[in-house]
């Protein structure tokens, strides 16, 4: 009797070491929603610009224990498709490494010439330094709680092709023998047979790992290759990850960013094969054939009916494309996007460099503590049993406010509203002394209503309130940008 009750014992403990060892998956309560370790798991985050593996000076220890001592705990990672020329776009930008550090998945050959120094690229050797760095950044980045979602590819540019291990000029097997928009397509079937030994490595190696999420590409259409041809592409790579991860141990979730006409050749949203929706910048571009980005709350608006996470997974590039009050800017795209039922939030911060991989910076302590509040907010709630609610506040809010909404009626309210003006891809806060009065459609019951300063974190002001039901009017205190409001049945 001993035996078969020990036997048990060992039998329970084993199956809580399999539920607790699985990857990042959606929720069983709410699909819009991931699960790791067993919880429920909003995904937030500032981080570096893709490059912490390819780029050997980084230092992404310090970078991950940066993360993980503020509150964060997502990143993304180019695994080596593309990078991009020393000073593109910023001094320090961690995705244009030196030449003589940088590492990539494949080999080195014996003959000179790479464009970059050193020698040519060996298309059928991989390099195993590579693998080593890129398992012991994943392990790190677990160890941490820090979830990676790992991008295949971004659409090349004329600038990033010229200098890429795949581009005929600097391979020794003359493979990618084509010009930069032609590389997401399935028109060179030598350049498609190299990407997918690419795709199907970097599945492999990263298999055994439950904190990653793989990606397709970044902007396969927008940028260069045009929809018809980018999207076949990405459902033959899409279908190489799945194809690998059949024979592996582990299956991983599969996110791709929504480009073009909604159902067009760049929308896999509603595809079986596809987990997450991604859409990157706030409204992102035109919804054009010629192949505009779906940005991130449009994805909420059109997107959250197909019961998958929705992420905004890339913003815009912190500084230098934002204006006035940077910090307040992106603090009002998270917190709006969070609230407003997004699974994972990536803010794109060139203020991580190799000099300063943990990010050191006046701006950045703000940044991240009103990430952290906005992560601690939505932990106040059982957030896997609300969904957006527009129909909660019947009336009030001024002209030029964003507001978005989630619900569990009658038991959680969470509802956030700033006062901005769109310019291109982010927001431009507008400061101010706001009050606005609002008319709440609130069932019968007790409930105690907290307002929140999301730049603090702290509680400005409170109120218990019984109620008969119907509509409730409550005003928010003064506040300059924006402010959060909590409600819960008592």
């Amino acid at each position: 009797m001993k035996r078969t009750y020990a036997s048990l014992l060992l039998a329970i403990a084993a199956l809580a070491v399999t539920v607790q060892a699985q990857p990042v998956k959606l929720d069983p309560v709410n699909p819009h929603y991931y699960s790791f370790h067993g919880r429920p798991t909003l995904l937030i985050t500032s981080a570096e610009h893709y490059g912490a593996v390819l780029n050997a000076d980084f230092d992404y220890v310090a970078y991950l224990d940066a993360l993980r001592a503020n509150g964060l705990n997502y990143t993304r990672i180019y695994p080596g498709y593309l990078f991009e020329p020393v000073g593109k776009f910023m001094t320090g930008n961690t995705l244009a490494p030196r030449p003589a550090r940088l590492i990539l998945p494949w080999a080195r050959s014996d003959k000179p010439g790479y464009v970059l120094g050193g020698n040519f690229f060996d298309l059928d050797r991989w390099d195993e330094a590579y693998f080593a760095r890129l398992k012991d950044f994943l392990g790190k980045a677990d160890e941490r709680g820090v979830v990676v979602e790992i991008c295949f590819f971004n659409s090349e540019y004329s600038d990033t092709w010229a200098i890429s291990p795949l581009y005929s000029g600097n391979n020794v097997q003359g493979e990618g023998q084509c010009d930069w928009p032609d590389a997401q397509s399935l028109m060179h079937a030598g350049l498609v047979r190299r990407e997918e030994d690419y795709v199907r490595k970097i599945t492999q190696e990263a298999n055994a790992f439950d904190n990653v999420i793989l990606e397709i590409c970044d902007e396969a259409a927008s940028i260069g290759t045009g929809i018809t041809l980018a999207g076949p592409w990405v459902a033959h790579m899409a279908d190489v990850v799945i194809a690998t991860e059949k024979q592996l141990p582990k299956r991983h979730l599969i996110a791709q960013e929504v480009e073009g006409p909604y159902g067009g050749a760049m929308d896999f949203s509603a595809d079986p094969r596809f987990d997450v929706v991604v859409g990157q910048y706030i409204y992102g571009q035109s919804n054009g054939e010629a192949g505009g980005e779906l940005g991130g709350m449009r994805a909420l608006d059109t997107k959250y009916g197909l019961d998958k996470p929705v992420e905004l997974n890339e913003t815009c590039y912190y500084p230098i494309w934002y204006q006035a009050d940077k910090v307040a800017d992106s603090r009002v795209e998270a917190w709006e996007f969070i609230v407003g039922g997004g699974a994972g939030f990536n803010q794109l911060n060139g203020l991580y460099t190799v000099a300063n991989p943990a990010g050191k910076h006046p701006d950045d302590d703000r940044l991240f503590a009103a990430l952290r509040h906005l992560g601690e907010f939505m932990a106040n709630f059982e957030f896997t049993r609300m969904h957006p609610d527009d129909s909660f506040v019947l009336e009030g809010g001024a002209k030029g406010i964003y507001a978005r909404m989630l619900s569990e009626a009658g038991r959680q309210y969470a509802l956030y509203m700033h006062h901005s003006e769109r310019k291109g891809g982010c927001y431009e806060a507008v400061p101010g002394s706001y009050g606005d009065s609002l008319q709440l459609d609130l069932p019968a019951g007790k409930y105690q209503a907290e307002w929140v300063d999301p730049a603090s974190g702290s509680i400005v002001a409170s109120r218990s309130i019984a109620h008969s039901g119907g509509k409730y009017g409550l005003s928010a205190p003064r506040y300059t940008i924006d402010i959060a409001l909590r409600i819960k049945r008592m």
